[in-house]
């Protein structure tokens, strides 16, 4: 608080120091600027009560400001026995000990009356300040005016406590109009007065002219141009009402008032005929901290040095403003240097000191060091305060430190220290994090129960469970009971709990709490409706998202351009985009800017939907409003331009994105890949393709890409080339990666390695979908299947049949000679006590007779004959299979007599499956006399045809069944 000086007591050095210390202790705060005539017990008696607070004057003036402190007694009846019997200084005392604006008014009014009082401008500073501090600003102006009328001049003390209190309101601007009024009075402002309107500027980041203004003071001038009145925005100051009184105030302070006397001019230079210097500590101490947040260390440091030069002693402040000032721009070693300085000064380190290396230490992740400095508090006798318990709490509690956590506050609850409430939700984070939620609810309900929780607290703890989808958990908190009676809430828990359930998806209950704030006294305000919005839009619900826009604007509210935003993409996703459109005309309509993620929304919903012309359109509309296009909008152009095989406009963007900073995204490059090979430039694509490595940004899709391009343009070797790097680059992780290799081992005849790739798909429970059950067909058609075999798996996974998939896996493991993997899916769907088709049993016995386990495939064959399912074609040339796999020539011979005596109908995948079992079984004589039988046959056309292959993609699946689990126990 600005100091007044008294007319008869000459301020002393130590009384201004005291004064403007910036953290003095209580007490030793001297008042008014000048030393009262009462002992050394006067402050301390102040928090005893009023006998003991009063207890320090002497003579009446005890009695006296006992019967003012009585509310129900009158000013009148109470001073009117002291009537031309009160001093001056005594008068002032009384001033100054009144705590209410109205009671003082109110004494210093009966002082006035009396004949005998001498108005003078030490009783108008206390009155003018209490009347400041209270902001009663119509009171002070009349205050004012009623100065100039007493012929009362305002000295710098005035001027410096007006500047003081009107900064402290937020005034910053009325504030410093002072200085303007000041000069005008021809008064040249003293160094506390400097020092004040330095503060100020100071303290709203006006750094420049808070030095300008302190140089020209030392040169024995003040430019108020350097001020700068008209720059500063009063709404930045917190000024929410533009036509406040408070506002043209100072206009009106101009009209009242005389000029001072030439008499009593200070000249500035009075004092030296050089430049002037500062006298005073705490000049210096603001000098340092204005230089140090204005990041000028240099300038800091050089304050600091003159300050030891010119004699001015240092103290605990300004070690403090110095060490932090060079410990946050990193030069910690420094700061260290700076406490063995305080010391060597004989300056005590204080808490406020400690409290800084904490801090500085965790900065630096340096946490031992930090506990230290909490322990050395206590050490060296100073107690921690609440800063030191609210930093080291959220140091320990960011890196989940529990036990050195509850160490901390077990110590503060020894001293009965309660955990401040900005670091409640820190701890409770810590908890929440660390899976220790009854931790978590026994904090809680501990501080709930003192009822000493604000509502910003109680939100930030809600919000704590909201991060981490713990919708019941913030719902406890929300709905909490006090004393069994439910308390209004604030609309920030309101709007929290919006949010948690939001996160959660649960949006029945956020609309509905939402439509239940009014019942609770809180009605929603712009953040409500935003959160709500943006909630619905970016959930899919874009309907009951635009119901609520519209509410919003005719409630009175201004919508964000990131709640239009939300909307439209929500419209985009689900493939909306007219609706899109409709709300971003309503989004102009309303006044509101559209944004670079807004045009980029609807270029991207066009580009997918391949409307280039509109994309374009949009993005013509951004670049008009001096939107600059960014990589994303970029990426969506082109990816509009692929969509149509538009080469060129493409390729235009694309040179376009190469002069950006950081060049084209992986999806841009990709995409302008795709459209080489669409148009089979294999070069330029192969450009493209060879930066993306060797920048390290080639993702799956680029390797995929371009195995489908050498595989269109035959280049089977280079396709293969691309794959085997695609898997040694660890890119296969999805089902499109791994379906883009498998295609490209499948044409170029590589089986086994097929079968390998979809044991690792299977192994990472990767489900395979319709593009992979097509290279698995091709794979059966290539390994020689039987084209019945094949047919029948085909057409019963069409049917979606149970165990389609597992038996089709099953019969590719087989064919490419993975028969360890083809037994264990075998045994998946084997053991299901379900009746099984023929097709799974067939499969089967196929598996277990290619793997030389002839008794299961036979014993599989009985349990097919037992469960009433006769064997069809595919049944008996499997088994042909197993007998020639197994050597036993009987049950060939068998089952080509039922062939021969027309107990089975003759077909040519059943001869081949003859003849070749024979070789198996090393009979080439009976296979020779088969395949003469089979060429009469066709020869006579006894013989039906076979079905014809087809082509080596057999399939192609546009509704894929539910994903099975091929994970083999």
């Amino acid at each position: 608080m600005m100091a007044s000086a008294c007319c008869w007591i000459k301020p002393t050095f130590e009384t201004k120091f005291c004064i403007y210390n910036q953290n003095p202790k209580p007490k030793t705060r001297v008042f008014l600027g000048f030393k009262l005539y009462c002992n050394s017990k006067t402050a301390k008696s102040v928090v005893n009560g009023k006998k003991k607070r009063y207890g320090g004057y002497g003579g009446s003036l005890p009695s006296i400001l006992q019967a003012l402190d009585n509310e129900d007694d009158e000013i009148d009846k109470t001073m009117e026995s002291w009537v031309g019997k009160l001093s001056p200084k005594e008068q002032t005392v009384i001033l100054k000990e009144q705590r209410d604006w109205v009671r003082l008014l109110q004494v210093f009014r009966w002082m006035k009356l009396q004949n005998d009082y001498v108005a003078n401008v030490i009783h108008y500073n206390v009155v003018l300040r209490v009347l400041g501090r209270a902001q009663k600003w119509d009171e002070l102006r009349l205050c004012w005016i009623e100065m100039a009328k007493d012929g009362v001049f305002p000295s710098n003390n005035t001027y410096g406590m007006l500047v003081d209190v009107y900064a402290k309101a937020g005034l910053v601007k009325e504030a410093l109009l002072w200085i303007k009024h000041m000069k005008q009075r021809n008064v040249f402002p003293d160094e506390v007065t400097m020092n004040t309107v330095v503060r100020v500027l100071k303290d709203v980041g006006e750094f420049e002219k808070g030095d300008k203004f302190f140089k020209n003071w030392c040169q024995g001038k003040i430019e108020l141009d350097c001020l700068d009145l008209d720059s500063i925005n009063d709404f930045q100051l917190g000024l929410v009402d533009p036509f406040s009184p408070k506002h043209f105030l100072s206009t009106e302070l101009f009209k009242a008032g005389g000029r001072m006397p030439p008499s009593k001019l200070l000249s500035p230079m009075d004092e030296e005929s050089s430049v002037r210097k500062p006298r005073l500590t705490a000049t210096y101490n603001t000098l340092i901290d204005l230089y140090g947040k204005a990041g000028r260390l240099k300038d800091a440091s050089n304050a600091f040095a003159e300050m030891l030069k010119s004699g001015v002693a240092p103290d605990t402040v300004t070690f403090n403003t110095m060490i932090y000032t060079c410990g946050t721009h990193g030069l910690l070693s420094e700061a260290e240097f700076l406490l063995t300085r305080m010391e060597e000064k004989g300056v005590c380190p204080d808490t406020k000191t400690y409290n800084i290396f904490l801090s500085l230490y965790a900065d630096q992740g340096n946490i031992d060091a930090s506990l230290k400095c909490y322990k050395k508090i206590r050490e060296v006798g100073l107690l921690p305060d609440t800063v030191t318990h609210r930093a080291v709490l959220r140091i320990l509690c960011e890196r989940k430190m529990v036990t050195e956590v509850e160490s901390v506050i077990e110590e503060m609850n020894k001293s009965n220290v309660r955990i401040d409430e900005h670091s409640l939700p820190a701890i409770i984070r810590m908890y929440v994090d660390v899976g220790l939620l009854d931790q978590a609810k026994s904090l809680f309900e501990s501080r709930h129960l003192e009822g000493r929780i604000s509502s910003k607290t109680y939100a930030a703890i809600i919000d704590v469970y909201a991060d981490k989808g713990l919708w019941t958990e913030a719902e406890a908190v929300f709905f909490r009971k006090m004393n069994s009676l439910v308390h209004k809430k604030d609309v920030v828990e309101f709007n929290v709990m919006i949010k948690a359930y939001g996160k959660s998806k649960l949006y029945d209950r956020a609309i509905s709490l939402f439509k239940n704030m009014r019942s609770n006294g809180t009605w929603p305000e712009e953040c409500t409706y935003n959160s709500l919005v943006q909630m619905l839009g970016n959930g899919g619900l874009v309907d009951l998202a635009r119901d609520f826009l519209a509410e919003m604007q005719e409630t009175g509210f201004k919508p964000q351009c990131s709640t239009f935003s939300a909307v439209i993409t929500g419209c985009i996703r689900l493939g909306q985009i007219s609706d899109a459109v409709d709300v971003y005309r309503e989004m102009t309509k309303a006044g509101v800017q559209p944004n670079e993620v807004v045009y980029g929304s609807l270029i991207n919903g066009f580009a997918e939907a391949g409307m280039v012309e509109e994309a374009l359109e949009y993005f013509h509309a951004m670049e008009e409003v001096g939107i600059h296009a960014n990589q994303i909008v970029l990426t969506s152009l082109i990816k509009a331009y692929s969509k149509v095989g538009c080469l060129e406009g493409a390729q235009k963007l694309y040179g376009r994105m190469m002069n950006m900073q950081g060049g084209p995204d992986i999806v841009a490059s990709n995409s302008m890949i795709t459209l080489y090979a669409d148009h089979g430039i294999v070069g330029e694509a192969n450009l493209i393709f060879d930066k993306l490595k060797e920048n390290g940004q080639a993702d799956g899709v680029s390797y995929a890409t371009m195995m489908h391009l050498y595989k269109n343009m035959g280049m089977i070797d280079k396709a293969i080339d691309i794959s085997q790097e695609m898997q040694e680059s660890n890119l296969l992780r999805d089902c499109a990666s791994f379906n883009a290799v498998l295609t490209s081992y499948a044409t170029n005849g590589q089986l086994r390695e097929c079968g390998e790739l979809l044991q690792q798909m299977i192994k990472r429970k990767i489900l395979p979908d319709a593009g992979t059950f097509k290279v698995m067909l091709t794979v059966l058609k290539k390994g020689g299947a039987p084209t019945e075999a094949v047919n029948q798996i085909e057409s019963s996974y069409r049917e979606g049949k149970r165990f389609a998939r597992e038996a089709l896996v099953t019969f590719v493991f087989t064919i490419v000679g993975l028969h360890t993997f083809a037994l264990e899916c075998c045994k998946a769907f084997m053991k299901s006590e379900t009746s099984l088709d023929s097709y799974a049993f067939n499969i089967a016995i196929y598996a277990y007779g290619c793997s030389g386990k002839v008794d299961e495939a036979l014993t599989i064959f009985m349990r097919m004959q037992d469960e009433g399912l006769e064997p069809d074609l595919v049944t008996y040339i499997n088994l042909v299979v197993c007998y020639g796999r197994a050597g036993i020539v009987e049950g060939i011979k068998r089952i080509y007599n039922q062939v021969m005596y027309g107990e089975i109908e003759p077909n040519e995948s059943l001869f081949t499956a003859v003849i070749n079992a024979y070789k198996d079984a090393n009979r080439n004589d009976l296979a020779e006399l088969v395949s003469q039988e089979m060429k009469f046959a066709i020869d006579t056309e006894d013989l039906p045809d076979s079905e014809a292959e087809g082509d080596d993609d057999p399939l192609d699946f546009s509704e894929p069944l539910e994903p099975v689990d091929y994970t083999v126990s």
